[in-house]
């Protein structure tokens, strides 16, 4: 086992302190640098950097960040939720860690949708069906994983399957 505990710490953000969000942060008892990259590999990390060595990753909306002695999990309702992503990802960490013999480990982050690409496939006529005020938000928000094709409700068709066949390329939490 790698990561035995974490001293946790739930903080409002300074830059808006009416937020009904918190943060959690949570500052771990051991080092784990060595586990990053193979962290990265299975988990399909959204941004990995190598000095210092961490990992982003979006799940669920959440953005999280590892570091060698710190996890930071933004925009939580709860602080339970905060404990629930935590707790997953320790026994991810040490879970990867008693498998780093059968993984490749992987420097770099994981290719990500091109927003143009994405809007050169939507119907581009800006209706606002999708609750966004323009394609290009809603395209953005594809490519950062927060839409799905599907919440456009003019995309039908040839368009859908090749904006389909674009995003399946792509690791999305």
């Amino acid at each position: 086992m790698l990561l035995t505990g974490y001293r946790k710490e739930v903080v409002r953000p300074e830059c808006r302190p009416e937020a009904e969000s918190v943060h959690c942060i949570a500052h771990l008892d051991e080092n784990i640098t060595e586990v990053i990259p193979y962290l990265n590999a299975v988990l399909g990390g959204f941004q990995y950097l190598k000095d210092p060595p961490s990992v982003s990753f979006k799940v669920h909306g959440k953005l999280i960040a590892v570091h060698p002695r710190m996890i930071c999990v933004n925009a939580l309702r709860t602080e339970e939720e905060g404990d629930k992503i935590i707790e997953w990802l320790k026994q991810e960490i040490n879970d990867t860690w008693e498998r780093r013999g059968e993984i490749e480990p992987r420097y770099e982050s994981a290719p990500k949708p091109k927003v143009m690409e994405i809007l050169r496939l939507l119907p581009k006529t800006n209706c606002k069906e999708c609750g966004q005020p323009t394609c290009m938000v809603f395209a953005t928000q594809v490519a950062e994983g927060g839409k799905e094709p599907e919440d456009c409700p003019p995309l039908a068709g040839e368009s859908k399957a090749k904006l389909d066949a674009y995003l399946g390329q792509f690791q999305f939490e």
